[in-house]
């Protein structure tokens, strides 16, 4: 059955480029990307599978168990375009005629000075393909774990990482709404890690898949958890909420400054090793402190601050916080 989906799979990614790639790069120009824009029609197909499946799955339970009703449903069509730019459009473009080639480059460079990458399978010659996916899953989300605790370290990284935390209404497109300066950081440090380590190109692209689908769930507007052992296994939608919480996943306890808690970008064992876990049994209100209104010293209200609505207002707005907090500090 498995192979049957692979063939099919493989069969509709080599009709498009056919049919439709492959003439509109010659016509283009772009002859020369030929096999770029090859694995780039197998990425297309990938997110356009996971959008039907995400849609499929999950949008109904958003509707039978949500957490609470959306106050701002603009909002997550905004999330939506976000994961079509990201998953379909013009950023994996940006990403494949860029970094993918890079990366090529660099490998082929280190191959003709004699360096070759560390390959994690060669520990265990005879080890299973299903062993040396869940190992190569395992050592990603290590470093995924680290990155993000980065993006709350950091000042001007939050500058650039809070407009992921700004939704008040999470849903389940949430997963991507980041800025596109955060997203270009992560994937150029994820690739760097997959060929430090050797990952195989097929197994890349099945991690990233399966790290996806798993994320979006994670930010679902759903009454989900995984129970008490489950919970400390695999990042459920509440153990993540918690960590876009107000006030809570994003600032030190009790001191308004950066840090927070539930790191974890697939398995929560990271949290618990370096002690940033939190098992909150509620499903907190998300957002960013300091998007609520406020006192001043005088007494006078003080507006929260405006993350933007649209998505180039909400990019605009980012850099200008990356700059702003870069220069005195975010708390």
């Amino acid at each position: 059955m498995i192979q049957f989906f692979i063939d099919l799979f493989g069969a509709a990614q080599g009709w498009l480029f056919e049919h439709a790639v492959e003439p509109f790069m010659f016509v283009s120009g772009l002859g020369e990307f030929t096999e770029e824009a090859f694995e780039g029609t197998e990425w297309f197909l990938i997110g356009l599978v996971e959008l039907a499946a995400l849609y499929l799955v999950l949008r109904p339970l958003e509707a039978l168990i949500p957490v609470h009703a959306l106050s701002d449903k603009r909002a997550r069509w905004n999330d939506f375009i976000y994961t079509l730019v990201h998953r379909l459009g013009l950023f994996s473009i940006a990403i494949f005629f860029t970094l993918d080639p890079l990366m090529d480059h660099i490998a082929g460079l280190l191959r003709l000075e004699g360096v070759h990458p560390f390959n994690l399978e060669s520990l265990l010659p005879a080890m299973p393909p299903l062993a040396s996916f869940l190992l190569y899953l395992v050592v990603l989300d290590f470093c995924d774990y680290w990155f993000h605790r980065a993006q709350h370290h950091f000042n001007w990284w939050w500058g650039l990482h809070s407009l992921h935390h700004s939704q008040r209404d999470m849903n389940l497109w949430s997963d991507n709404r980041n800025h596109l300066l955060d997203d270009l950081l992560r994937d150029i440090v994820m690739a760097i890690v997959a060929l430090a380590i050797g990952v195989p190109p097929g197994q890349f692209v099945l991690l990233v898949s399966v790290s996806r689908v798993l994320q979006s769930l994670q930010h679902a507007n759903v009454r989900i958890h995984f129970g008490r052992i489950g919970e400390r296994l695999l990042v459920s939608p509440r153990y993540h909420r918690t960590h876009h919480a107000i006030g809570v996943g994003h600032e030190s306890a009790g001191k308004g400054t950066l840090g927070g808690c539930n790191f974890g970008v697939l398995l929560p064992v990271w949290d618990l090793l370096f002690r940033t876990a939190r098992f909150d049994k509620e499903f907190a209100h998300t957002g960013v402190r300091d998007q609520l209104e406020r006192k001043g010293d005088d007494g006078a209200t003080i507006a929260g601050r405006n993350y933007g609505r649209g998505f180039w207002q909400q990019q605009w707005f980012g850099l200008k916080r990356m700059v702003e907090f870069a220069r005195k500090g975010a708390a």
